[in-house]
């Protein structure tokens, strides 16, 4: 539960630390081939989609946007690092077990890029300049929305609901 009496970046860490949790628990306890289950037909949206997407996600906002660093996409290496993030798309061999290791190593560099960041803080963005608060708030979002979708994946999966 994120703080709900706390200075605004206590909250804004904590809301993507609930996130971050809820997203990745809705895996816990699935084989890798529960994980590989598709939503619904015709979509091809999974469980194990959506952690390793949120592994480039992560990388993308906080180690090239943020931190400025020239790093690879994840899942793609060849794909365009400027483009949208992937990794929804699994390799033959992908498992839960690599995807969350992926995924723990970039929320650890993610909070290392941001350790003594002020919120008001730029980084170079799309001609302009993009601050700390807003990344954190743009990953609250996302990590959100795609709690949401993991929400009904793993019920259609095994029946399981809530947090």
């Amino acid at each position: 539960m994120p703080p709900i009496s706390a200075d605004e970046r206590a909250t804004l860490e904590g809301w993507l630390d609930f996130y971050r949790a809820t997203l990745v628990g809705k895996v816990d306890g699935l084989t890798d081939e529960q994980a590989r289950e598709a939503a619904v037909p015709p979509s091809p949206l999974t469980l194990l989609g959506l952690v390793q997407h949120m592994a480039e996600v992560e990388r993308n906002w906080f180690r090239r946007v943020l931190a400025g660093e020239v790093v690879p996409p994840i899942h793609d290496p060849e794909a365009d690092p400027d483009g949208p993030d992937g990794g929804f798309d699994l390799a033959p061999g992908a498992t839960v077990a690599a995807a969350r290791a992926t995924w723990e190593a970039e929320v650890a560099r993610a909070r290392a890029a941001c350790a003594g960041r002020p919120l008001d803080a730029t980084s170079p963005f799309m001609g302009a300049g993009v601050t700390l608060r807003w990344v954190y708030s743009h990953m609250i979002a996302e990590y959100a929305r795609h709690a949401g979708h993991a929400d009904l994946i793993r019920e259609r999966v095994d029946g399981a609901t809530g947090v």
